[in-house]
């Protein structure tokens, strides 16, 4: 496996910034990747150092593949090995705030806008064109609003067990966690979307693993080990935390204006839209076909249901997800 061409090593920490110590990385199983990083930008904070992985050839076509909450890069270990198998470049960033990147202390620092930003810059780092996107969980909002602010850069999408809240009223009746506005100045949300909220707020600590096995079954100990590792203490939890506390829960929230500037872009996007939801995932259920009849670049594909698996998608069906993107690619080359 060519794990790419050499990159910078991370520049000085900024104030206020935490880096997971590297020693908590070490062994992880079915993770061998090098750890490589990028500066990225993002309005109104200083310079932040963002981890990837890159694997495969640096000519191959390449595929972006973005993360959620609570997971890190790790979430994509079995999906990397047969997108490269299949003749294809993977990049897995971590998140600002997660895995092996920079974690500023600051919530406020954490954004949905300035995580469109980083990501964005990152493509614009790694000079990436033609590339192909997926998205999972918060992997959504932020990659496909990148793709709104470039999306010059991007060939194709797979969405898998994702939401772009906007909290519209016209998605009244087509969640199953309903999320929308019901006329002047009321909203309805579903309790257990406000359940996870608040929980996420006050519990005094969040353990990545309890949620992966929650949402994806038991883990084996050497796994929930690795999705923990990025946080040894509360203090590098910041952006872990504030991400649920960006989930919008009104039309004013600065959350729902972002992702309608996406879903605003995304009803211009004609190029491939695939959907490769789960049967068992009530958090994201609906958006699948909410996304489909959305998106241009969504008509007359072979959209895909797989059934039996919950919300972790790459975690639990990894080999299968990443099947379905190398198909995609040759299909629409």
């Amino acid at each position: 496996m060519d794990d790419g061409p050499a990159r910078p090593e991370r520049g000085p920490l900024g104030a206020g910034v935490l880096r997971t110590p590297e020693a908590r990385f070490e062994g992880l199983a079915g993770y061998p990747f090098e750890p490589r990083y990028a500066p990225v930008r993002a309005h109104g904070v200083e310079e932040r150092w963002m981890h990837y992985v890159d694997a495969g050839d640096a000519r191959a076509p390449v595929v972006l593949l973005l993360h959620g909450q609570p997971t890190w890069s790790y979430l994509y270990r079995t999906v990397v090995p047969v997108l490269v198998a299949r003749g294809l470049r993977a990049l897995a960033p971590d998140h600002i705030g997660f895995g092996r990147s920079d974690k500023p202390a600051d919530r406020t620092e954490y954004t949905l806008r300035r995580h469109i930003q980083w990501t964005t810059s990152l493509v614009e780092y790694l000079d990436l064109h033609d590339a192909t996107l997926v998205v999972q969980d918060w992997g959504g909002p932020i990659g496909l609003g990148a793709l709104a602010a470039a999306p010059d850069r991007f060939a194709r999408v797979v969405a898998t067990n994702t939401a772009l809240h906007t909290c519209d009223p016209g998605l009244e009746g087509r969640l199953t966690w309903a999320n929308h506005g019901a006329g002047p100045g009321r909203m309805v949300i579903e309790e257990a979307l406000l359940d996870y909220v608040q929980y996420c707020q006050h519990t005094p600590d969040l353990v990545p693993s309890l949620f992966l096995s929650a949402g994806a079954g038991a883990l084996a100990p050497e796994v929930a080990r690795a999705y923990d590792a990025p946080f040894p203490d509360a203090r590098y939890g910041a952006g872990l935390r504030q991400m649920t506390a960006l989930i919008p829960l009104s039309p004013h929230s600065a959350g729902a204006r972002a992702n309608r500037s996406t879903m605003e872009a995304l009803a211009q996007w004609r190029r491939p839209f695939l959907t490769a939801f789960t049967d068992g995932d009530p958090a994201t259920r609906g958006w699948e076909t909410v996304l489909q009849h959305h998106v241009p670049g969504a008509a007359g594909l072979d959209h895909r249901v797989l059934a039996g698996a919950g919300h972790f998608v790459p975690e639990e069906r990894g080999e299968e997800l990443a099947g379905i993107v190398a198909d995609l690619v040759r299909a629409t080359s």
